[in-house]
């Protein structure tokens, strides 16, 4: 095949038309048009960072915009909707909004989204001018207010029998700087009464035939929509669990392309590709009944990230985590206030970083006011992708972290509320793992680990157990590259505290680990308690070793079987049994 006709990668590209006319690589979504189309008319649709959901607003803006209808097959001809097009294909003036353009001081919002507003409305009246009379676009270009604008085009709409459709990208983008930079009062005023974010959503809705629009977060959903159809957010509905990102078929069928016109390694193992990237990309669910699916969803942006890698370095990234995360933990950070977080919410983030998951319901909205709840909490850390579906409990939902990429913005959490107190240098951690991987020098760094956790007694909030211990071990030994912490490891019927997988992908390691770390109360502790709880331990990590999945975890290093003991905040036994 010639170098030309070979599609290029669409990483970070959310242009569809583009896409398409320049020989793109385009995973095709367009077979759930007709299903969407069943829904109500104003819909809302709710995915993390990074899933693709401005791709698809791009591909619905184009399918239904009146001015695209004679290029229908050359642009989708194609795809699945070529063959099967919906009787309302190319039937509307389409008008596309970014909230995520609108920047600017907090004190000028209301000016700055008007402006916006009347910008995309001219160029929307200009692009259908031939739809309208010369008289009403006289008039139009004349009016400066964005709103009065939409007033203006609402009401020649309506006269005329035009049919619009409405696209939102990232619809809650200021709102939610409001509410973590201004607080509930100040947003509140916004959107509530006769707040201009609710009078111009009422307006939305009178002028549109459809609207649809995602965000990250449902939070602006009860104080936005009053009188929207119930049923109109679609997040959670199974069979829009795979509207974005990538299943694992589609992953395969990616992959097997590229291979196949000669951009990856003749040599390269698809499946083996595809396993290295799951537990750092994979295992999204964001629907109930797709449990009983075993085919999660990856992080679409993430998989291209990786498949960009292995074709200009014909290998894997060294670093899994794409750097554009650190940009999104970093808008997470500021959304969520790690650093004003109340106890009940700070306690919510640390069980769930120590332990993995949490019992709880996903709401489909709620009122910002409610945020300091909670369980509230819970629901907006599953929007935006930092837990996913994992289980049943009953009635409620098993959460838990969907994935390593995510796991590492919970150990930041972590580390930034131990690193004041416990002292580690996370330079002289390198040089220590280092020595861990390649001569099986251990006692060095986890002695030096033992004494910085000692100082987080200091700390009043910090609450000592088990789960601490592991949370804070399993957060700085994720630093290190040489290995895959995986924590919670089930072997042998049970579950080991930690074992480090070495990463011989890039790294020739000699050892890797199995950690048991053990707590005792000081009111609990006695010779024969700690004893007894010790012998427990070397039983366990006995059984843990001799597990069948074992030797190919290791990878034909030396495997060491550590117990560190704590009573308390201190290490009182440290040995390899």
């Amino acid at each position: 095949m010639s170098m030309n006709n070979i599609k290029r990668l669409p990483y970070g590209i959310a242009d569809f038309e583009y896409v398409m006319r320049d020989n793109l690589y385009y995973v095709d979504k367009t077979m759930y048009i007709p299903i969407l189309e069943e829904q109500p008319n104003y819909l809302m649709f709710i995915r993390p960072r990074r899933f693709g959901k401005s791709l698809l607003l791009s591909m619905l803006k184009t399918y239904y915009d009146k001015a695209k209808k004679d290029q229908f097959e050359e642009i989708f001809g194609s795809l699945w909707i070529g063959k099967h097009p919906t009787p309302l294909m190319g039937r509307y003036q389409v008008m596309h909004l970014d909230f995520s353009q609108i920047g600017g001081s907090i004190d000028e919002l209301e000016k700055k989204f008007d402006k916006y507003l009347a910008l995309m409305l001219n160029a929307f009246v200009r692009k259908y001018a031939d739809d309208y009379p010369d008289y009403f676009i006289e008039e139009f270009f004349k009016e400066e207010c964005g709103t009065n604008k939409l007033i203006m085009i609402t009401t020649v709409a309506r006269s005329l029998k035009i049919p619009m459709y409405l696209i939102i990208d990232e619809y809650d983008n200021f709102t939610n700087v409001v509410l973590s930079e201004k607080g509930e009062e100040v947003y509140h005023k916004m959107t509530h009464a006769e707040g201009f974010y609710r009078d111009v959503f009422k307006k939305f809705k009178g002028t549109f035939e459809r609207i649809f629009f995602t965000g990250v977060s449902p939070v602006t959903l009860d104080d936005l929509t009053s009188g929207f159809n119930i049923g109109w957010n679609i997040s959670t509905l199974f069979y829009f669990d795979k509207l974005l990102g990538f299943s694992t078929e589609e992953v395969r069928e990616m992959f097997t392309y590229y291979k196949g016109v000669g951009m990856l390694p003749g040599d390269c193992d698809i499946e083996a590709m595809i396993e290295e990237m799951r537990p750092w990309y994979d295992n999204y669910c964001f629907a109930e009944e797709c449990l009983k699916d075993s085919n999660r969803v990856f992080n679409s942006d993430m998989v291209l990230f990786y498949l960009r890698n292995y074709i200009m370095y014909k290998s894997s990234p060294k670093n899994m985590l794409d750097p554009n995360t650190k940009t999104d933990y970093n808008k997470l950070k500021k959304l969520i206030q790690l650093d004003r977080l109340d106890g009940d919410r700070k306690g919510v983030l640390r069980k769930i970083a120590e332990e993995g998951e949490i019992v709880a319901e996903v709401l489909p909205s709620f009122p910002a006011y409610q945020l300091v709840k909670p369980e509230m909490f819970v629901s907006l850390l599953f929007y935006y992708g930092m837990l996913t579906i994992k289980g049943t409990y009953g009635q409620q939902l098993i959460l838990g972290i969907p994935n390593n990429n995510v796991r590492m913005q919970y150990y930041n959490y972590l580390m930034e509320n131990y690193s004041p107190a416990c002292g580690i240098d996370t330079k002289d951690l390198v040089t220590m793992f280092t020595r861990m991987t390649f001569d099986g020098k251990w006692q060095e760094l986890l002695q030096y680990m033992c004494d910085c956790y000692k100082q987080l007694s200091s700390v009043r909030d910090a609450i000592e157990g088990e789960r601490n211990i592991q949370g804070f071990f399993m957060a700085y030994l994720s630093l290190c590259n040489y290995y895959i912490i995986a924590p919670e490891l089930e072997l042998n019927h049970g579950y080991c505290d930690l074992f480090l997988l070495p990463n011989m992908t890039h790294y020739q390691a000699n050892h890797s680990y199995i950690l048991e770390l053990k707590y005792l109360p000081k009111a609990d502790y006695s010779e024969e308690t700690a004893q007894e709880q010790w012998d427990k331990a070397v039983k366990q990590i006995n059984d843990y070793a001799v597990a069948p999945r074992v030797e190919a975890l290791r990878q034909g290093t030396k495997l060491h079987k550590i117990i560190v003991q704590f009573c308390g905040w201190e290490a009182v036994r440290m040995e390899e049994v």
